[in-house]
């Protein structure tokens, strides 16, 4: 089985966690934490362990209004593949965040350097504040491509973002596709607005949840992200524009005897023209996905823990129909320790589709997979 890590190291919210802080004076102090998640797959093609994330969360604060994260992951630490995980290359660890955050008020901030590009809900979720295991089955942006346009959902750029009521935005500027076909140094431009409907989701900065287990209220956020790039895709010879529009929608209601249900959606539309043949391509995906997922969680402890039970289906459907549409359905239970800094999983996958939006294997999997953060 190939080795495999982008699905399961993208985009996650660990300014939530810090495991110790340092106080070095008012507004001056030094926070640490770190999260892992690894696993057992099996299916006929054979099984594997794999860790798929180790991540470094460093944050801190050197005046009132000002900031700072430095996280790192290591980029490609697995020996196995789960559902929708794409290729890695062996062995680094990286820079994952570095960013200054001037943060004045709820409404207005400003951040500068490597960091999550304004997008859609499981972008911004990462794999730790995600619903499902294997959330990463749908085309992704360009800043998860591995290189030439970022790293894990992350880029080198710019981000105004703030809370206005209860309208939630981000936009920014970034790098993008750097060479290739942007011979003429074009930024990605990326932005998000959500509308809280019910409840305000309790996030750091513009990240997301995709569920609070009950404990954020009632919940209906409804988000719009888009992405747009001159010369962001194709090749050097035959540069092509890029665009995405993505909405999602997430819905939780708790009840009284403390079981909840959780409804999450998504529909992502992808203008990527495929260019002539070309040795330099940076080709993405062109055409529409979507998903949806529905989780149950049982009122009271079993055990040590809460159980919640979820669904979800997928579909990649490609605008060329040479590449011929894709699917993937999984079952999955979540075993609920310490909300999203320990639960264990389990699931099965069915089907053909992942994160590059062409048809891959199509097999049943199952899966087991284990979650901490401290």
């Amino acid at each position: 089985m190939a080795v495999a890590c982008v699905g399961a190291l993208l985009a996650g919210a660990p300014m939530a966690n810090a495991g110790g802080t340092i106080e070095v004076g008012e507004h001056h102090s030094v926070s640490f934490g770190a999260g892992m998640r690894g696993g057992y797959g099996r299916s006929d093609a054979g099984s594997d362990y794999s860790l798929q994330s180790v991540r470094l969360y460093v944050n801190g604060q050197i005046h009132e209004n000002v900031k700072f994260t430095f996280n790192t992951e290591c980029e490609s630490c697995v020996f196995g593949q789960d559902a929708g995980d794409p290729v890695g290359a062996a062995g680094d660890i990286d820079v994952l965040d570095a960013i200054a955050q001037f943060e004045f008020s709820p409404g207005f901030n400003i951040w500068i350097g490597r960091m999550l590009t304004p997008a859609d809900r499981i972008e911004l979720n990462g794999p730790y504040y995600g619903l499902s295991w294997n959330q990463y089955t749908v085309p992704l942006l360009p800043s998860d491509q591995l290189g030439q346009a970022g790293l894990l959902g992350r880029d080198d750029g710019v981000t105004v973002w703030g809370t206005v009521g209860k309208l939630q935005y981000s936009a920014g500027l970034f790098d993008g596709v750097d060479g290739g076909p942007n011979q003429d140094g074009n930024s990605l431009f990326a932005s998000r607005v959500a509308f809280n409907f019910l409840e305000m989701e309790a996030n750091p900065a513009y990240y997301t949840s995709s569920t609070y287990y009950g404990g954020g209220g009632d919940v209906f956020t409804v988000g719009v992200s888009f992405q747009s790039q001159s010369d962001g895709t194709g090749t050097s010879a035959s540069p092509q524009n890029f665009s995405a529009l993505i909405v999602d929608a997430l819905l939780e209601k708790p009840f009284e005897n403390g079981s909840a249900i959780t409804l999450e959606a998504e529909h992502k539309s992808f203008d990527a023209p495929p260019p002539a043949a070309g040795s330099d391509c940076f080709c993405l995906f062109d055409g529409s996905a979507w998903f949806v997922t529905a989780a149950y969680l049982f009122p009271g402890e079993a055990g040590i823990g809460r159980v919640q039970p979820y669904f979800r289906y997928t579909s990649n459907e490609p605008s060329d129909a040479a590449i011929g549409d894709s699917e993937l359905t999984e079952y999955g239970i979540n075993y609920i320790i310490n909300g999203h800094n320990l639960r264990l999983n389990v699931h099965v996958t069915d089907g053909d589709a992942n994160l590059t939006g062409a048809p891959g294997t199509d097999e049943t999997r199952f899966g087991f997979g284990v979650q901490v953060q401290i």
